[in-house]
């Protein structure tokens, strides 16, 4: 596909007897923030580093800005940027220091690599940090200049592998806001998150993976319609009485999710105001007092840990 930024055909990858990607496909389009979604060990990791040409894949065709990861490596990090989950800066370096020294690792000249920190410095609101040492910035200005340093080059794709993993929520909306700026300037981006927020904040098209495959693919509304709709939630003033009211409401009791921590049921409805007005009748009759009954849409936690299986074992737990 021309528009196409990465192409991912049957995708197979092992380590010793464990297989980490099991004939995975996933194509992104060129310009565009795609998700990738999975709990630990569904293989997002090794996806980018095959992706990234830090690894090569044991079969399979991958594809990344029009040129072939194994056969064409060269070519593939000449025209891709790559944020791990670990910031790659000088501590005792100051912002603009940093930038330098990584245009000149990419063989920059010294002016244009001068250059292209003060852009990137004014680009991720960092150029009032002076000559600071990175060890005195913020968790979210750390990972704005690691952002930016893997942008020294200009790269067509980016992978960022969980690039907020540890941040406080000031951190993870700077570096959002940095993301979305990223895309609306047309590099096309590939996300890993276990932050489900992140992704539907983030993500024009999510796939997720699980067991090394794509199970599911499509926009955040496209995958939250896949639960089934809308929802009600009931929360009881009583824990104790969630037995009770799990018996009551008119659902199937493999569709109602329990929450004990949140006294909390939920369950997919197809008629909104029928369900609503079934629910509020039956816990009056039964005298339970119930401190919230709202409708609403599905979150992304909860198609993700329906489209993993995990759903299942959490309700086997309660």
């Amino acid at each position: 596909m021309t528009d196409a930024a990465i192409t991912v055909e049957d995708v197979r990858k092992r380590y010793g007897d464990r297989p980490a990607l099991d004939g995975l496909d996933l194509t992104v389009a060129r310009g565009t923030v795609h998700g990738v979604l999975g709990p630990n060990g569904a293989g997002k990791t090794t996806l980018v580093r095959i992706l990234s040409t830090l690894l090569r894949p044991d079969s399979g065709r991958v594809e990344v800005a029009g040129y072939d990861v194994v056969r064409r490596a060269r070519e593939v990090r000449l025209r891709i940027g790559l944020l791990g989950q670990h910031a790659a800066l000088d501590e005792g370096l100051g912002g603009r220091q940093n930038l330098e020294l990584f245009g000149r690792l990419h063989h920059l000249g010294a002016r244009r690599a001068r250059t292209r920190a003060d852009e990137l410095l004014e680009r991720f609101d960092l150029g009032d940090t002076g000559r600071k040492p990175v060890r005195a910035y913020s968790g979210g200005m750390r990972r704005r200049l690691d952002l930016a340093a893997s942008l020294i080059t200009e790269p067509e794709v980016l992978f960022l592998d969980e690039p907020t993993t540890g941040l406080d929520p000031r951190g993870r909306a700077e570096v959002w806001s940095a993301v979305r700026s990223l895309a609306g300037g047309g590099t096309t981006v590939v996300l890993t998150t276990q932050y489900l927020e992140e992704a539907d904040q983030l993500a024009d098209r999510i796939s997720v993976v699980d067991r090394g495959r794509v199970v599911a693919d499509g926009t955040a509304d496209e995958l939250k319609a896949l639960t089934g709709g809308d929802r009600i939630d009931v929360v009881l003033r009583d824990a104790g009485l969630l037995g009770a009211a799990l018996a009551l409401l008119p659902m199937a009791r493999e569709q109602i999710t329990v929450d004990p921590d949140r006294r909390l049921l939920s369950a997919p409805v197809a008629d909104r105001m029928a369900a609503l007005s079934a629910v509020v009748h039956a816990l009056e009759e039964a005298g339970l007092q119930a401190e919230d009954v709202a409708l609403r849409r599905p979150t992304l936690d909860e198609v993700f840990l329906h489209l993993t299986g995990q759903e299942d074992r959490t309700k086997e737990a309660v």
